[in-house]
């Protein structure tokens, strides 16, 4: 039985699936950049639950198997980024997926490295990959988890920056993004999107204990004594 039919006699069981998508772009090229986010969040699924995403069917990688008591159907778009609502409308209407059992994990620009949103629905944000999902789709009403990459610096072509790598400093907080994205998925599986954006929808440790240091410098720097220097003039006769 081939891994269609296997989800096709679980629907008409009546046993919930869930397919989870994660965007990025194919290629060893891109498999370091800001943009592929979304399929290092997969990976990270895909290890830690034995799942092997090895199989090529509606334009993308997809694996079966079992998340938090859930069959689950995990998907990386081959379309490049742009196209990636083509993929995901052939599987979302091969398998009648409802709008509830459908995530889309991706990066983004407007959250600092490594913070983690989740969402009911929404605009694309001026996400290509998101853009293109909401066409193909006719509608933005579907569950996403957004992993921030850090805002573009002035000036800077966006395409440039979302196809480049992240700076050294900014590898430890998108390393806590990318496992709090994937606790994001555990916890919309297992307790609801509700708790699941209440419990991750927080800034990751690595900025807490940043935005603390910072603070206790500030707070030595204002305590500290001024120091004067008295200025003496002579007065000649």
């Amino acid at each position: 039985m081939g891994l269609f039919d296997r989800f096709r006699n679980q629907e008409t069981k009546g046993q919930e699936f869930y397919c989870i998508v994660g965007l990025g772009n194919p290629g060893r090229q891109y498999e370091e950049t800001k943009h592929n986010v979304g399929f290092k969040v997969i990976d990270r699924l895909a290890e830690k639950y034995d799942i092997k995403v090895d199989k090529f069917k509606n334009k993308a990688f997809v694996g079966d198997g079992m998340i938090r008591n859930k069959r689950v159907l995990l998907v990386k778009p081959q379309t490049f980024m742009n196209l990636s609502g083509e993929s995901v409308r052939e599987i979302v209407n091969f398998y009648k997926i409802p709008q509830e059992r459908f995530v889309v994990i991706f990066d983004d620009t407007s959250l600092p490295c490594g913070s983690v949103r989740i969402r009911e629905k929404g605009s694309h944000g001026g996400h290509n990959g998101i853009r293109n999902i909401i066409d193909q789709m006719g509608t933005d009403q579907f569950y996403r988890i957004k992993v921030g990459i850090g805002e573009k610096p002035s000036g800077w072509d966006l395409a440039d920056y979302v196809l480049g790598k992240f700076n050294e400093d900014d590898l430890p907080a998108m390393d806590e993004g990318m496992d709090k994205a994937v606790k994001g998925v555990e916890l919309m599986l297992s307790r609801g999107i509700a708790e699941a954006a209440n419990r991750v929808n927080q800034k990751p440790k690595t900025m807490k204990k940043q935005k603390a240091a910072e603070e206790a410098a500030k707070t030595e720097a204002e305590q500290k004594p001024v120091e004067t220097t008295e200025t003496t003039k002579e007065v000649t006769e």
